[in-house]
C-alpha cells in the first residue's frame, strides 16, 4: 500500500472511530459508483451525513478541510442523491459533513468535524 493510501486510509479509520463516539450509525465506507466514491456514509439521528475525510501529515499544504472545493461539495451532493436513489431511503435531512485529521510525526491524531459543509 502506498504512503498516501496508508495516511488516508488511517484518517478515514480515526474519523470513523470519531462518529462512532458522537453516537452517529455508521452506514457504508468508501461507498463507490462511477460517479466517485463517499469516504463515510452515516446516521446522526434522523438526518443522513455524507462525510468526507481529509488526512495530512502536516499544514505545508494548508488545512484538509482546505481541500474540499465547491466543486468536490457539488460532486459530493450528487454522490448523495446517488446513494439515496440506490438505497431507496428518504431520510428527513440530508448533509454534508468534512472530517480533517491531522496526524503529525508523533502524537495522537487531532480531529476537526466541520457540519453541513455544503
Amino acid at each position: 500500500m502506498a504512503a498516501k493510501d496508508a495516511v488516508g486510509r488511517y484518517g478515514e479509520d480515526v474519523a470513523a472511530r470519531h462518529l462512532v463516539e458522537l453516537g452517529y450509525q455508521l452506514l457504508h465506507r468508501n461507498w463507490r459508483c462511477e460517479l466517485g466514491e463517499i469516504d463515510i456514509v452515516a446516521r446522526d439521528g434522523d438526518c443522513l451525513v455524507v462525510c468526507e475525510v481529509k488526512t495530512r501529515r502536516s499544514g505545508a499544504f494548508g488545512h484538509p478541510a482546505e481541500a474540499v472545493t465547491s466543486r468536490k461539495a457539488a460532486r459530493l451532493r450528487r454522490l448523495a442523491a446517488r446513494w439515496l436513489q440506490e438505497t431507496g431511503l428518504h431520510p428527513p435531512q440530508v448533509r454534508i459533513d468534512v472530517v480533517a485529521v491531522m496526524r503529525p510525526p508523533s502524537g495522537p491524531a487531532t480531529v476537526e468535524h466541520l457540519r453541513a459543509v455544503a
